[in-house]
């Protein structure tokens, strides 16, 4: 009687095991579909019409095939991306869910740079010498990939750059954010504030805003704050956080 208990495990998790090894087969499919729809600008087209699109009127304004567009539309309703909802008796369209909100290219909640920046090649690349960097002390596996550290290629790369400025940006949107509506007394008595590592200063001029008192320094690499947009209040330095950080009443890091 054990044996057969034993033996029926076993199968159960054999046959577990040739479901769940397909989610490995195909794990990237999900996130190629998510980009796909952000590149397409899926989400952005049905936030401007304000309510849900039909297939046609999607495959209109987005200029698709629709029944290419359809199966990525099932495939996104499928994981609640989208939802379908009735536009007349006759029809479905395609609406928005709290999680295709962000999505939306400059939307308040918007993650969709940061998906863009992990999706790409550039930030793949390392992943396929990930075994490399086990078997081996040496370089990350993004110099393994590319020759150079993240932020040299940057430097030379700046749609690259861009990417990673607009992906950061997401993320400051929602802490600070965050920060600002449940530790606001965190900066009483701070006449400057330094952020290290401010990117294209979304974090920084969020925190000027919201306490028009302070002095911001916008710090970062040369490159990076050379191409940053300019705000009232906002000093912009560049230089290396290595070497020095200027000086201010407090620093800022996301980490």
């Amino acid at each position: 009687m054990g044996d057969i208990k034993v033996r029926g495990k076993k199968e159960d998790e054999d046959e577990k095991a040739e479901v769940e090894i397909w989610n490995y087969v195909f794990g990237h499919v999900k996130i190629a579909v998510v980009k796909c729809a952000i590149e397409l600008g899926i989400a952005d087209a049905i936030d401007k019409h304000g309510s849900p699109m039909t297939l046609s009127q999607l495959t209109t304004t987005l200029k698709c095939e629709p029944p290419r567009l359809y199966r990525i539309l099932r495939f996104l309703v499928h994981y609640q991306i989208f939802k379908e909802e009735p536009v007349t008796q006759d029809s479905i369209g395609f609406a928005l869910t709290p999680l295709s909100r962000r999505l939306i290219r400059h939307g308040e909640r918007s993650m969709a740079a940061l998906i863009l920046l992990e999706s790409s090649p550039v930030m793949l690349a390392p992943w396929h010498s990930l075994s490399a960097r086990v078997l081996d002390s040496g370089n990350s596996p993004f110099e393994t990939a590319h020759g150079k550290d993240v932020w040299s290629y940057a430097e030379e790369n700046p749609g690259h750059s861009k990417l990673i400025d607009e992906a950061m940006a997401c993320d400051a949107r929602v802490a600070v954010r965050a920060l600002i509506e449940g530790c606001s007394r965190v900066f009483d008595g701070i006449k400057s504030l330094v952020d290290v590592g401010g990117g294209n200063g979304t974090a920084l001029s969020m925190l000027v805003k919201a306490f028009p008192w302070m002095h911001g320094i916008n710090f970062d690499l040369p490159h990076v704050v050379a191409v940053a947009p300019k705000v009232d209040g906002i000093e912009y330095v560049g230089g290396d956080m290595f070497e020095c950080v200027p000086k201010a009443d407090a620093a800022f890091f996301m980490g």
